[in-house]
């Protein structure tokens, strides 16, 4: 005999939760099914282990996708206000650790803890450990087989995120089902992701692993003021993970190493005002120490004194300092990316209910459209608001 649910949403990451307990809220019998051991394994290592779990600031502007009209309407609906009044409400205290991008003051345990309450009492039965083997139409619902039994549905959700961070769980799952459904799925590649260098540079970067400083990216249509941090493999902080959500291979990223500093005049002051100064000495008191001295070194610059520069080799440091160019070999890809960037075409999808076209019975929420945001608690907001603009429609 098979079990009989309402809904069942498959996938217990931050989408799949919260469509499970607005689900259940609104009436219907409920099961959230995940092939894991553990409800919201992204969200526990998210942050640092400190859950930034949405940004005040959310719009679609934070969005990329190929139908940038898609988000709209549900973080319209559900916006970053509303999740924080059920964090207030679960009494979990946050700070603003950036402009607004709100973390768990203590941490990220405490927003999964919250969203399996939610799903507690609005009666969602949660079941982990249990693996989807097929799902089928089935009259006017859908049939599952799963390793715990045969499962009808009069509706069933896909929360099954995307492909990164496979140690987490992630797998396909959620893109299998949508060609299996006739849907089109757009190429996926890791984003939010550190990019990798080559021999050289590689060399140059693990020297200074853990030296970190602002800058402001460019590249393609994207530009970020954002820290860079120097590892062993290449370059990461959060300026290079947003700029990895715009990188191609080939493509270069021109880095500014000083950008609150008109490097140009201050070279032309400090000629005249300290002569004897040297350039070392100069970006030492601009760069990290260690970064000054092997900045140097890579650009062949003579540590000479300032007074001695001539107004070429002024316009030369500018440029290199302003508008450093760096072309990555790679990315550090699904093992640490923090989001998976295209996914399940959403032209085919009802931006209002989440519903495949001319199939009711099926839907998609979350990472596994194709909807990606920036860095910052942008992606979080995301699964929030369709996850609600679903749980609310089915």
């Amino acid at each position: 005999m098979a079990q009989t649910y309402d809904v069942v949403v498959i996938g217990a990451g931050a989408a799949g939760l919260m469509c499970a307990s607005t689900a259940g809220y609104a009436g219907h019998r409920v099961l959230l099914l995940d092939h894991a051991n553990k409800a919201g394994k992204k969200i526990l290592m998210s942050g640092g282990g400190r859950c930034n779990f949405t940004n005040l600031a959310t719009g679609p502007a934070n969005f990329f996708s190929a139908n940038p009209h898609f988000c709209i309407s549900a973080l319209k609906r559900y916006t970053p206000g509303h999740f924080v009044e059920l964090v207030e409400r679960h009494a979990i205290e946050y700070v603003e650790k950036a402009p607004g991008q709100l973390f768990c003051a203590d941490s990220a345990k405490q927003v999964v803890a919250m969203l399996l309450t939610e799903c507690d009492w609005a009666g969602v039965d949660v079941r982990l450990k249990t693996s989807v083997e097929s799902l089928e139409r089935h009259g006017e619902g859908m049939r599952l087989m799963t390793s715990s039994g045969v499962i009808d549905a009069g509706t069933v959700v896909i929360a099954t995120g995307g492909l990164s961070i496979p140690t987490m769980g992630a797998t396909g799952f959620g893109y299998d089902v949508a060609r299996q459904f006739g849907l089109t799925v757009s190429e996926t590649r890791a984003a939010l992701v550190p990019f990798t260098l080559t021999s050289q540079w590689r060399e140059r970067a693990a020297s200074l692993a853990g030296v970190s400083c602002p800058v402001t990216v460019d590249i393609g249509e994207g530009r970020y003021r954002e820290p860079m941090l120097f590892t062993h493999r290449g370059v990461s902080g959060p300026a290079m993970l947003q700029a990895s959500s715009h990188w191609q291979p080939g493509m270069a990223l021109s880095i500014d190493l000083l950008p609150d500093i008109d490097v140009a005049g201050e070279l032309a002051a400090m000629r005249h005002d300290a002569p004897k100064r040297r350039v070392s000495t100069w970006l030492g008191e601009r760069l990290p120490k260690r970064l000054a001295q092997a900045w140097c070194e890579w650009n062949g610059v003579t540590d000479a004194p300032l007074g001695a520069l001539s107004n070429r080799e002024v316009a030369r440091l500018e440029d290199e300092l302003k508008r450093w160019q760096l072309k990555p070999a790679g990315t550090e890809g699904w093992r640490t990316a923090e989001v998976t960037l295209g996914g399940v075409d959403t032209r085919a999808i009802s931006s209002k209910t989440f519903e495949v076209e001319g199939l009711p019975a099926l839907r998609f929420i979350g990472e596994v459209l194709d909807v990606t945001g920036q860095l910052g608690g942008f992606n979080f907001q995301w699964a929030w608001a369709s996850g609600v603009a679903c749980g609310q429609a089915v």
